[in-house]
């Protein structure tokens, strides 16, 4: 059997803790799958004493993450910190450059520093592995850098928050409101004392630009997404969504046009009759549209320590497997140096059209001027609906508008000409509607 394989890990939270008690717990089991023996032989953590459930006590010990990144008793750097930014960087370029493999789960880092960190790693011919950073144990960066050879992806969407999916699937199952749901996901810890990060779209951007950098051969580019997060979804969105026979969920989509790549993050209405809409509570989806392969959907744990661990563990048995001298493939699925810049397309038509809720004054003219701005628009509508508004049903309507496909803009002059008419009473509500099979 080959020389035992020596892991540093650097994070020893719940993921960190997961990694290092699997690895000891499957030890036999690993080492006859790779053929070599996975040792922790060094972990970096602030707290040394503190009980992960798990024995460390035989590996060597690192306050600082960076000394443990160049460090020359490790084979694998496995970085578990977080940030784009500080530690988390600066040691994984460390140990990058002083050739040590590196697995991260850090979507944060590669949405910034990707393409810098798989130069770094294609120089020196060695591995940086990134399946934990793009839904959880989904195993969607190993399907499409290697199981996708040859085809060409036109779209991908998908699923990519847990705490945004949870939060819907309770509002439409309970008919809670967003501000009690999101109190829930805290007790629970789905969502983070401070949610923003996850309930205004940006995790769900992150994981998107990974996942289109892979799709369709572009560098990197997070701070060109279109978001939209769901704070502002009511149960009023919610029950007209399941009267129309669809279902909200917050998706990431980007998709491939004559013009460019679109990327856009926002909740969508999907067909209940879709897969994707029986994708509930925090699990993850990624569907991926090929022309080959025609349509390929994953589905599975996004988060937690236990599905986040399988795929750093499987990061990691990938790296055992290899051979010394072995030529590795690009981390983005091509070279850098193949990488076409990003080219950002705007939003185009939606053939999926839109859902447009206006709570406007009940009174004369207000639906002939709706029409009248739908018209001018050239907005053709599938279906206009009116209810009495419950919170005063004598003096307002709400009023649905299900659109046929249309553009972003179309519709955007469409509902401010509205707004400026006076009739509005309070800020409307678009969502998408997404084709979704």
């Amino acid at each position: 059997m080959a020389e035992a394989l020596r892991i540093g890990i650097a994070g020893l939270g719940t993921v960190g803790a997961s990694v290092a008690r699997v690895l000891a717990q499957k030890s036999a089991e690993l080492a006859r799958q790779c053929g070599r023996e996975i040792v922790v032989s060094a972990v970096s953590a602030r707290d040394a004493t503190r009980d992960r459930g798990v024995d460390l006590s035989a590996a060597q010990w690192f306050s600082d993450p960076l000394d443990l990144a160049k460090n020359a008793d490790i084979d694998v750097f496995v970085e578990l910190i977080g940030g784009e930014e500080g530690p988390a960087r600066e040691s994984v370029m460390a140990a990058l450059q002083a050739g040590r493999h590196v697995v991260t789960a850090n979507k944060a880092l590669l949405a910034r520093h990707g393409v810098e960190l798989a130069q770094a790693a294609e120089d020196k011919g060695i591995l940086l592995n990134y399946e934990a950073a793009v839904a959880g144990g989904i195993p969607v960066i190993k399907t499409m850098r290697e199981a996708m050879a040859g085809n060409t992806v036109n779209r991908i969407f998908g699923i990519l928050n847990g705490t945004c999916n949870y939060i819907l699937t309770r509002m439409e199952a309970e008919g809670l409101s967003f501000e009690d749901c999101l109190k829930d996901a805290q007790r629970l810890g789905y969502a983070e004392a401070d949610p923003t990060f996850d309930i205004e779209g940006n995790d769900t951007a992150h994981k998107l630009s990974i996942l289109t950098s892979l799709a369709f051969g572009t560098r990197i580019a997070a701070d060109d997404i279109y978001l939209e997060g769901i704070s502002n979804i009511t149960q009023a969105d919610i029950r007209a969504a399941g009267e129309l026979g669809y279902r909200i969920k917050l998706l990431g989509v980007a998709v491939r046009t004559e013009n460019g790549i679109e990327q856009r993050v926002h909740p969508t209405m999907v067909p209940t009759s879709s897969v994707i809409a029986q994708v509930h509570g925090v699990t993850n989806a990624v569907a991926i549209e090929t022309d080959i392969l025609g349509e390929l959907l994953l589905s599975g744990p996004g988060a937690g320590g236990n599905a986040t661990a399988s795929a750093v563990i499987g990061d990691i048995a990938d790296i055992a497997k290899s051979q010394p001298g072995f030529q590795h493939g690009p981390v983005f699925g091509r070279p850098v140096k193949e990488l076409h810049p990003y080219q950002k397309a705007r939003m185009r038509v939606h053939s999926g059209g839109y859902f447009i809720r206006l709570t406007v004054h009940d009174r004369v003219g207000v639906f002939a001027a709706i029409a009248n701005r739908m018209a001018q628009n050239e907005i053709s509508l599938e279906s206009i609906v009116q209810h009495a508004n419950g919170a005063n049903p004598e003096t307002q309507k709400t009023v649905i508008l299900v659109t046929h496909e249309t553009t972003e803009t179309a519709v955007r002059q469409a509902v401010a000409g509205i707004m400026d008419d006076g009739h509005m009473v309070d800020k409307p509500q678009v969502i998408r509607i997404e084709r979704a099979g």
